[in-house]
């Protein structure tokens, strides 16, 4: 299963456009968000990659927009930390990066925060660490956004 993975996209509607269709080229099954969409419109315009969409909350985000927005879309938006299930891996999701659990993550095969605004990529055979980078905007032809196979743990990451 390959995985759509962004963050901070701080509803800047143009790169959202962008996103989807990087997205729907690269065939994602699911999108993983790690917080800071922030306001509704974002989630509907990024919901029309059509497939479902993951989340937890960002420090920016309107928390109870998003949470109704959610409902009318294929979203699932949750406080961070949260945990999922995909394709036999444990997706651990956080917005900011300290909020990562101080006890060793030992049953955890990917890692992904956002937050920081900045690319983070630590892969070994058996785990990944990863913030997708820049989507909002703020650094003008630095933006990107991940695509994850979880059956290899291969990340590649997509300029915009």
């Amino acid at each position: 299963m390959r995985i759509g993975v962004v963050s901070d996209t701080h509803n800047n509607l143009r790169n959202i456009g962008r996103i989807v269709s990087l997205f729907r080229s690269a065939g994602v099954a699911r999108v993983i968000h790690t917080g800071d969409i922030t306001q509704p419109p974002a989630l509907r315009a990024l919901a029309e990659v059509e497939v479902p969409i993951l989340g937890v909350f960002g420090n920016n985000d309107e928390r109870a927009a998003l949470a109704e927005a959610a409902a009318q879309v294929q979203a699932e938006l949750e406080e961070p930390p949260f945990t999922w299930e995909l394709a036999a891996r444990r997706i651990l999701v956080v917005h900011d990066p300290e909020e990562f659990p101080a006890d060793p993550i030992t049953d955890i095969d990917v890692l992904l925060h956002g937050h920081t605004h900045r690319r983070t990529l630590e892969a070994t055979p058996e785990r990944l660490l990863l913030n997708p980078g820049e989507c909002a905007g703020h650094l003008a032809g630095h933006q990107t956004v991940a695509v994850v196979d979880l059956e290899t743990l291969t990340p590649e990451l997509l300029h915009f």
